[in-house]
C-alpha cells in the first residue's frame, strides 16, 4: 500500500491505496465521487476528465499515487455546495449540450481546460478540434459546441473561471 496525501475539491484527503489504483477509481470507489464516469477504459472516451493542477487529465490512465501532493478538481468541485452552477455547467444547461449525460461531466472539464488555454473567444473550429479525445454517442456535437461557446464567454465575466 502507498500512502497519498492530495487536495480533492478544495479538502485535503489523505488514504492508502494500492500503487496500482487508477485516479478514477480512487475518486469513486473511495472518494464516492461519482460524477467522474468509467466509459472506455482506454482514454478514449474523455468521461473521466478530471483537472490535475489545474489541467485535464484522463483520470481512468492516471495512477492516484501520481496524485501524491497534488490538487485535484472533479466537476463535483466546480461550483461550492448550494452555489449556482459554474458558468460552463449553466451553459451545457441552457443551450442543451447534453442528452443522456454520460459524457457531461469529462465535456465540461475539458472545456474549461479549453477555455484556460485556448481563451474566451475560442472559435468553433478549435473547439471542435480540442473535444477529439471526448466522445458522444447521443448528440451530433453542435449544441456541445454552442455550449461551450457561450460557457466561455460566461466564464470570462464570472470570479468562478
Amino acid at each position: 500500500m502507498a500512502k497519498i496525501s492530495l487536495i480533492v475539491n478544495g479538502n485535503p484527503v489523505t488514504a492508502n491505496v494500492d500503487p496500482r489504483t487508477l485516479l478514477v477509481q480512487f475518486l469513486r470507489e473511495n472518494l464516492r465521487l461519482t460524477g467522474t464516469h468509467v466509459g472506455c477504459d482506454t482514454s478514449q472516451c474523455g468521461a473521466c476528465v478530471v483537472h490535475l493542477d489545474g489541467k485535464a487529465v484522463k483520470s481512468c490512465t492516471t495512477l492516484a499515487v501520481m496524485a501524491d501532493g497534488h490538487e485535484v478538481k472533479t466537476i463535483e468541485g466546480l461550483a461550492a455546495d448550494g452555489a449556482p452552477l459554474h458558468p460552463m455547467q449553466e451553459a451545457f444547461r441552457e443551450h442543451h449540450g447534453l442528452q443522456c449525460g454520460f459524457c457531461t461531466p469529462g465535456m465540461i472539464m475539458t472545456a474549461i481546460d479549453i477555455v484556460h488555454r485556448k481563451g474566451h473567444e475560442v472559435d468553433d473550429h478549435t473547439i471542435r478540434e480540442e473535444l477529439e479525445g471526448n466522445l458522444c454517442r447521443c448528440t451530433g456535437y453542435q449544441n456541445i459546441v454552442a455550449s461551450i461557446s457561450a460557457g466561455a464567454k460566461a466564464m470570462a465575466k464570472s470570479d468562478l473561471a
